[in-house]
């Protein structure tokens, strides 16, 4: 017998119009109420998704298209939750491959679309944003197609059916030339390409984890698809994992199950195999672990949670300005915090810094990662200082490698001489150029290392027009010095607020990041020189007033606009020898070592 369901998951590059398209799709299927007030883009649930405009955890809904249910996983496009993309795939039987009918296939499609060939997933692909005025549907699909054949695809794989949309608009088509009125060509096409989940429910329990969700109130919850067998509530479990084969068997009993049901749980007593689920109760749950029958465990195999390439320390912040603004403070807050982070985010990894009990060395996939965390904790009234970024060397045959990133880079045809040449200074390997209408489509090997602090530079470079996307492509070997930063820092020599006659004094030696009325301290970074070089300015400086004054002395001030910096910014910006402090009201840049001449001392002995 068939079963009435199906599981697919969304895959694309970020900003293709995933998150869009499920809106439609939640709203077409009849989830919402007619009159209910929905906001968009409603599966990026949390505040920083929706801020940022992206998807970072993967999200999983269904929704009822005639008697048939359709489990549909939204996952992240971003290149730094790969890891995510690869394990959602697991739990489906077939992928809808998302490309945006301007841009093409980009990076992350590329690493998405790989992963789902080789677990022989049938493909849907969709031109998405076909209203879009600069769209040139013709040739993104002769791309699409040049993918599938270059990632190996099957015959049947490159015979996959495509369809044409507007996800914001809520509409899809089989032909380029026709303008569709709802999502039903997308529906059908579901139903009818992608198969069923075969029929197993009267074998022993089997279901893999391949997703997890955290609540306050009942802990870890598993999210996965049911292999085989049917899960009832209050059963008795066994827990099992893959790569740990002579570990242990763990019991565990099922205390709440809920299927997915539009953007809601609904609890059941039981479900039957190829349904995705989420369970509660199993405190100690992970990625990869395989839930199964007490009297036949046996584990299912997993893609292994790509190692971290990068780490930053997380320590208490030790500044004049300490404990003004945050509510947690101390080094035991952070790390119970840290440490809660680690049950969402199993990708992430915390570990103390040798000999000291109040730094932390956080590692993750990627900056954004990173990023996200130190924002959510600042929010929460936290308060900390955090380094600038490093990668992960590791040994490969007696030969020390570093990760190397995919970088994609679509930029007007004036700027490919400044974006090659900068890339090329920070050890980045040119592989290709393909020019899409008036802009070029630019591909790199640069090692991870050579991305930081560039974005900005790039935007500089692009006048603002560029995209630039990157995915992590593999180690080789270690590609020598790659200068960071090219321009000095403009360091505060007093404690203080900083003042317009001060400021005047110093802004043409460099862009300020102050304004008249910060507080500052000595030793914190108040603006970027061009000069190699690092220089100490006194922006507290005031006029000296005398009862003799000359005429036009006391004209007004003129001063340019300070620099504010996002938290991607200022992580870019730090030196090695400087620190990010953040609050949940400020970020500033300061040096490691604040007291001018001890600095000086230390920059001399590290010459010597």
């Amino acid at each position: 017998m068939e079963k009435k369901i199906r599981n697919v998951a969304i895959i694309a590059h970020v900003d293709h119009g995933k998150t869009t398209l499920v809106d439609e799709m939640l709203k077409q299927s009849g989830v919402f109420r007619e009159n209910q007030a929905v906001q968009e883009r409603v599966m990026d649930s949390n505040d920083l998704e929706r801020e940022r405009g992206i998807t970072i955890l993967a999200k999983n809904t269904a929704v009822e298209y005639g008697d048939i249910k359709i489990n549909i996983v939204d996952t992240p496009g971003h290149a730094d939750f790969g890891g995510e993309v690869e394990r959602i795939l697991k739990m489906v039987n077939g992928v809808i491959l998302l490309v945006d009918a301007a841009e093409g296939p980009m990076p992350q499609t590329r690493f998405v679309l790989s992963r789902a060939l080789e677990l022989g997933h049938r493909v849907i692909v969709v031109l998405n944003k076909i209203d879009r005025p600069d769209q040139r549907v013709l040739e993104v699909v002769d791309e699409v197609l040049e993918l599938l054949m270059e990632l190996g695809c099957t015959d049947e794989q490159l015979d996959s059916p495509m369809l044409f949309c507007s996800g914001r608009r809520g509409t899809a088509s089989f032909s380029p030339e026709v303008e569709g009125t709802d999502l039903k060509p997308l529906f059908d096409t579901i139903v009818d390409y992608i198969p069923a989940p075969e029929d197993h429910d009267s074998e022993p329990l089997q279901m893999l984890v391949s997703s997890l969700d955290y609540n306050d109130y009942v802990g870890r919850i598993a999210v996965g698809r049911i292999e085989r067998g049917v899960i009832r509530q209050n059963q008795e479990l066994a827990v099992c994992n893959y790569h740990d084969a002579g570990g242990a068997v763990k019991k565990a009993k099922a205390v709440s199950i809920y299927e997915f049901d539009g953007l809601n749980r609904v609890p059941v007593q039981e479900v039957s195999s190829g349904n995705i689920i989420a369970l509660s109760g199993i405190p100690d749950i992970t990625i990869g672990d395989t839930i199964c029958a007490p009297e036949a465990p046996e584990a299912l195999p997993f893609v292994k949670i790509s190692a971290p390439t990068m780490e930053m320390t997380f320590s208490v912040n030790d500044s004049p300005f300490a404990g003004r603004e945050g509510k947690f403070v101390t080094s035991r807050q952070i790390r119970d915090r840290l440490a809660r982070e680690t049950l969402k985010d199993v990708s992430l990894r915390v570990t103390d810094v040798e000999g000291s009990d109040h730094c932390f060395n956080v590692a993750g996939r990627g900056e954004m990662p990173l990023a996200i965390l130190i924002e959510a904790m600042r929010r929460e009234g936290y308060e900390f200082a955090v380094s600038p970024p490093r990668v992960f060397m590791r040994e490969i045959d007696g030969v020390l490698s570093e990760p190397i990133e995919r970088v994609v880079a679509d930029v007007p045809s004036d700027a490919v001489g400044a974006v090659i040449e900068k890339l090329s200074s920070r050890k980045g390997e040119f592989v290709e150029m393909t020019p899409v209408g008036n802009r070029m489509k630019l591909t790199f090997f640069v090692p991870s290392r050579g991305l930081f602090g560039y974005r900005n530079e790039f935007l500089t470079d692009t006048k603002g027009e560029g995209i630039m996307s990157s995915v992590f492509e593999k180690y080789d070997k270690y590609k020598g010095e790659v200068s960071r930063r090219s321009s000095g820092s403009l360091v505060a020599s007093e404690t203080g607020e900083a003042v317009a006659y001060g400021i005047f004094g110093v802004q043409d030696r460099g862009v300020m990041f102050v304004s008249p009325g910060t507080q500052v301290y000595a030793g914190m970074v108040v603006g970027e020189t061009p000069k190699a070089e690092d220089i100490t300015v006194n922006v507290c400086k005031r006029k000296q007033l005398t009862n003799m004054r000359a005429a036009g002395s006391d004209e007004a001030l003129r001063l340019t606009p300070p620099r504010i910096m996002s938290l991607e910014q200022c992580l870019e910006f730090l030196a090695d020898d400087e620190l990010l402090e953040v609050t949940p009201q400020s970020l500033r840049i300061r040096k490691r070592i604040l007291d001018h001449s001890l600095r000086m001392k230390a920059a001399k002995s590290k010459q010597q």
